[in-house]
């Protein structure tokens, strides 16, 4: 078989290709898409953070705001995430904070929900209303034993 210079180049063409398309992927799952400013630190502290991993999303109606770039226990064995967020960010003071599951991968991420205060949270605060994340265990725990399954 001869070797064709034009084959090589198509060949090594569409390797290349398939390696950028593995590198984008890569970065798109692994979470390294934020691209904001930050600047506005804040805390929220959750008693079930389920699946939530650091460089996780932060997002205000669906748009990514920041990341989470800490997890830690706290003095009293509950979860505080520390979120990194835009900082021309204005939440009020009301504002709270969730545990969401996002796509079929159900990657969880946080979800901020602005509240109506005109005093605004500032960098170092913590947000007062938080929501844990749903567990799928504690739920069907829950509904087998409601619905007296368990006692046949």
């Amino acid at each position: 078989m001869q070797r064709s210079p034009t084959r090589d180049l198509t060949v090594g063409l569409f390797v290349a290709a398939g390696l950028v398309a593995i590198g984008y992927l890569s970065i798109q799952i692994g979470g390294l898409s934020y691209k904001g400013d930050g600047g506005l630190e804040l805390y929220a502290v959750f008693d079930e953070i389920g699946g939530l991993k650091e460089r996780a999303p932060v997002a205000v109606a669906g748009v990514t705001v920041g990341q989470v770039t800490g997890i830690a226990l706290d003095d009293v064995l509950r979860a505080r995430v520390t979120l990194d967020l835009d900082a021309g960010l204005e939440l009020p003071s009301d504002s709270s904070a969730a545990v969401r599951t996002s796509g079929v991968l159900g990657d969880q991420f946080i979800a901020l929900e602005p509240g109506g205060e005109e005093e605004l949270l500032v960098s170092g605060e913590e947000i007062a209303f938080t929501e844990n994340a749903l567990s799928l265990e504690r739920l069907i725990g829950k509904f087998v034993h409601d619905s007296g399954i368990e006692d046949e």
